[in-house]
């Protein structure tokens, strides 16, 4: 297909001992094989590209490129593509990418900047990469598509309801408020869920949710450190005594001065998704059970389903996605749109600051970062700030292994062994194609970090730069529907 006629200086080049500057390429599209070809390999040879580790569709190679200018094209699953989103010209071969590597007191006459937009390739020191963020060209949305795009989506979001949430076949587990904390804690590690509706036998109604905030707070508050977390106190500290315990903690409490527990956050089967998300936005909560009474004073209710913001996302990426283009905003890269927390930038200031943990740092100093935070996961990062895993409350239950929680001390226990620790658990909640740490990249477009965050168990991409996987900041749910929503 690709004849002489693109020509290539590349062994000469070498010969002659020119510089070579380390180039990245990148293909963020998918496909099950990925090859890149180009001038640079005479069109003669296909370099394998490999897939970005947490990001199954993005796949990237690194090459030795001489100054001057060169065209390539990805060979992706048998078929030749180019990126649109980079420059390109047509030739005799079709449609081919380039680039312009610059060298020792060379200037690219004809290379345009502003064609370089929303780029997905990574060059190092060479012209296409500008070294200053505030040079770069990002598509901005106008006010009437945001607008638009948030009309639509509340008008699908408040057409349908709770009930098509509810899967063809699954199960929910509640659990009784009269347990022991200790049995619940071991009921969630071995179901492999975060979190479970309360039942109140004597009341004959749910009456909370237990989920891994509040275990957090028990092995902060009941004795903080593990090793006076006794057996025999969690065999007789029942849910419902930590549930009066936490209402004291939070200075909860009724017109009598007694502790009044938080009231249950639900949904009935038949409430629009629009008010079901911000249900779940309002209360900070990961999930709202959806509960059915046929009688009109709501006795003998029927926990249906656990509602997530997961769903709700999927549902709309269901509807969309075929008709992508009568939401506007959803092609915008991510980082030209208010979505998220971000590192800031040398010289930016940042309300919000993103919170990030070393592997060796103390697994209470994590606990009460979670909570101080008010965030549900923290990135752990190395020395680089490159991303390494990923520490969230519901990794609190791996503490139930082995009964592990009654012979730490958490100051002593690292997040590295904390993780390590939880590794075994089954089934592992967050795991998504044998994934924990589920990343993007800052070019991606807003659909396509839609579609990851509606698969199940995903709560949060962590953006990270290609290649090195610095961590550039991370999108949560949350931070999508609070964006969609216009709150």
């Amino acid at each position: 297909m690709f004849g002489s006629t693109l020509g290539s200086s590349r062994e000469n080049s070498a010969a002659s001992g020119q510089l070579l500057t380390p180039t990245r390429f990148v293909w963020p599209y998918g496909g099950r094989r990925v090859f890149l070809s180009g001038s640079f390999t005479r069109w003669t040879e296909h370099v394998p590209m490999s897939p970005l580790e947490g990001c199954p569709t993005v796949f990237q190679v690194i090459c030795n490129l001489t100054p001057g200018y060169h065209q390539y094209k990805f060979f992706v699953d048998g078929e030749w593509r180019h990126d649109e989103h980079q420059p390109f010209v047509s030739g005799n071969g079709g449609v081919m990418n380039t680039i312009f590597i610059t060298g020792p007191d060379m200037l690219h006459s004809g290379f345009s900047p502003a064609a370089h937009d929303r780029s997905n390739m990574d060059v190092d020191d060479v012209i296409v990469r500008m070294t200053d963020s505030s040079q770069e060209t990002i598509p901005r949305m106008s006010g009437v598509d945001l607008e638009v795009s948030r009309h639509r989506i509340s008008v699908l979001l408040s057409s349908r309801t709770a009930y098509e949430l509810l899967p063809e076949s699954g199960k929910v587990i509640a659990l009784d408020v009269n347990l022991p904390v200790k049995q619940a804690f071991h009921i969630l590690y071995e179901q492999g869920i975060p979190l479970a509706p309360l039942w109140d036998f004597g009341k004959g109604q749910f009456v909370g949710v237990l989920g891994p905030l509040d275990f957090i707070l028990i092995l902060r508050e009941l004795g903080t450190h593990g090793s006076n977390l006794t057996e025999e106190e969690l065999e007789t500290h029942t849910i419902a005594a930590w549930k009066e315990g936490k209402a004291h903690i939070s200075r909860q409490y009724d017109g009598s001065g007694r502790p009044y527990p938080r009231p249950l956050v639900q949904v009935g089967p038949y409430d629009n998704l629009k008010d079901v998300a911000l249900k779940i936005l309002q209360n900070k909560v990961a999930a709202v059970p959806v509960i059915y009474s046929s009688l009109q004073d709501g006795s003998y209710p029927q926990l249906l389903h656990l509602a997530s913001l997961s769903g709700i996302l999927k549902c709309i990426c269901r509807y969309f996605r075929h008709s992508s283009s009568s939401l506007p905003i959803l092609q915008q890269p991510i980082c030209s749109i208010p979505l998220g927390t971000w590192v800031p930038r040398i010289g930016e200031s940042s309300s919000k600051p993103l919170a990030t943990l070393r592997p060796h740092a103390s697994l209470g100093s994590a606990l009460s970062l979670l909570v101080q935070a008010e965030v549900s996961s923290i990135p752990v990062v190395d020395d680089n700030d490159s991303l390494i895993d990923i520490y969230s409350r519901s990794d609190i239950t791996a503490l139930a292994k082995d009964k592990a929680y009654a012979q730490i001390h958490l100051d002593d226990m690292t997040v590295h062994q904390a993780l390590q620790l939880g590794q075994d658990a089954s089934p592992p909640y967050g795991m998504f194609n044998g994934q924990r740490c589920h990343m993007c990249l800052r070019s991606d477009s807003l659909l396509k970090v839609m579609e990851r965050l509606a698969n199940p168990g995903v709560r949060r991409l962590v953006i990270v730069e290609a290649g090195s996987k610095r961590v550039e900041g991370i999108i949560s749910l949350s931070d999508v529907f609070q964006f969609l929503l216009g709150l």
